[in-house]
């Protein structure tokens, strides 16, 4: 009997130690997989994101009197102004700990971000998992799926439902960790004993679309993640006052989770208070009345008569109701509401005059450059965001079928749709 409490007594011993080495093991092989993968912010597909130039919009500039300047986001390589938010929040994972290389990435998107995510997560050894509401355009999905990434496309509903594309995209950063824990269980004692059956992790994965080898997964959060505003606070910001040359009047943009009009006008009105930031926003968004008027409510839904969407209009990535972690960061002197209308104009116009083929954002975007400009008054610089051109946008924005539906064909030959007459300048 002693002979075998000894044995029993040996065995449990050697089988803590292999536990721990096991650990330690493990530990140190993260640590490397992370040390390595952050070792690659300064090389690849990360060094090309940022630094984008701003460019001045010549129509724009010659109808109003003022130097109306766009930050060319659509240059990055993921093709919108959300990679810098991509690789803020993948970097910022990678260092905390939060996410491994070979973890998958989830985010509730209705595209620009969710495309990069997917374009950014490879260059660190990570996969990307997209939940998108099922009316954004078709192509955004496409392009998620040729790069790689699981999409999702669910029907849209309020945040508060539990199928909203957020909420689902939260829950698959959850089953992906609990897989990931199931595997590292059965591989420990597969390993060890060579006693693994593996019909468990088999039968997860199948219900899940992940791989059995997850290294858990990681919920990116745009609207809530900090790491959105820091992108701007410390990329995009900097480098439009360094564009500029130190003097820039205005600062205008749309927002959907919030973070680049945060972070780029918390930085310029640091550097000069001075400076002006606003809002435009879109139909149905409560953006406006909350900076206006301190009240998140429109009129559509205090009269009822919301029936499907959030929001109420054609542009895409823009326009909330309610407020985020991000948005509540920006420092703004006033808001312009903007119509898809003008948002559609305005498209048109800079395609024809100026060559520029931008998505639906960014034609917002330019309807607030001019808006200021009209406010401010001649002489003055004005800068706003392109944040991505208009190939994202073909089945919906630029579709002349889809826009005839809802009375936005465009026909203006100049910008008489934002008051200004045709060759002359906004006085």
């Amino acid at each position: 009997m002693a002979v075998l409490a000894r044995t029993a007594s040996a065995a449990v011993t050697a089988l803590s130690l292999i536990g721990l080495l096991s650990y330690i093991i493990l530990h140190n092989n993260k640590s490397r997989s992370r040390k390595a993968a952050l070792r690659k912010r300064s090389s690849g597909v990360a060094a090309a994101i940022g630094n984008t130039p701003l460019i001045r919009i010549d129509s724009l500039s010659d109808a109003t009197g003022c130097e109306i300047l766009g930050k060319a986001e659509f240059l990055n390589p993921g093709g919108s102004v959300k990679d810098r938010v991509a690789l803020k929040i993948i970097q910022e994972a990678l260092e905390c700990g939060a996410l491994s290389p070979g973890g998958v990435v989830t985010e509730g998107s209705a595209g620009s971000t969710a495309i990069s995510l997917a374009t950014v997560a490879p260059a660190f050894g990570c996969r990307c998992h997209v939940a998108i509401p099922d009316d954004a355009a078709i192509e955004k999905s496409q392009i998620l799926e040729a790069l790689g990434a699981t999409v999702e496309r669910v029907r849209p509903v309020s945040i508060t439902h539990k199928e909203h594309f957020v909420n689902i995209a939260r829950r698959r950063a959850q089953e992906a960790n609990e897989l990931a824990s199931k595997y590292q269980e059965t591989s420990e004692i597969g390993n060890h004993f060579n006693q693994l059956n593996g019909s468990d992790a088999v039968s997860e994965t199948k219900s899940s679309n992940y791989l059995p080898d997850c290294k858990g997964g990681f919920f990116a959060d745009q609207f809530e993640n900090l790491a959105n505003f820091r992108a701007h606070y410390e990329g995009t910001g900097p480098e439009i006052w360094e564009q500029v040359g130190r003097k820039l009047d205005a600062f205008v943009a749309a927002a959907g989770t919030g973070g680049t009009v945060a972070g780029v006008s918390r930085y310029l009105k640091d550097k000069d208070s001075s400076t002006k930031c606003f809002l435009v926003d879109p139909p149905g968004s409560g953006l406006f009345n909350k900076v206006t008027r301190g009240v998140m409510y429109t009129r559509e839904e205090a009269e009822g008569r919301r029936l499907k969407n959030p929001f109420d209009t054609i542009t895409e990535g823009i326009g909330i109701n309610r407020l985020t972690e991000n948005f509540k960061v920006a420092v703004l002197d006033g808001a312009f509401r903007g119509s898809d209308k003008e948002a559609v104009e305005m498209s048109r116009y800079l395609l024809k005059n100026d060559g520029l083929f931008l998505g639906s954002s960014s034609a917002m975007n330019c309807v607030g450059a001019v808006r200021v400009a009209q406010q401010m008054g001649p002489g003055h610089t004005i800068v706003t965001i392109l944040c991505d051109s208009g190939m994202r946008h073909l089945s919906k924005f630029y579709n002349a079928e889809y826009l005839a539906q809802y009375g936005l064909t465009p026909s203006a030959s100049g910008l008489e749709f934002l008051g200004i007459s045709s060759g002359v300048k906004e006085q």
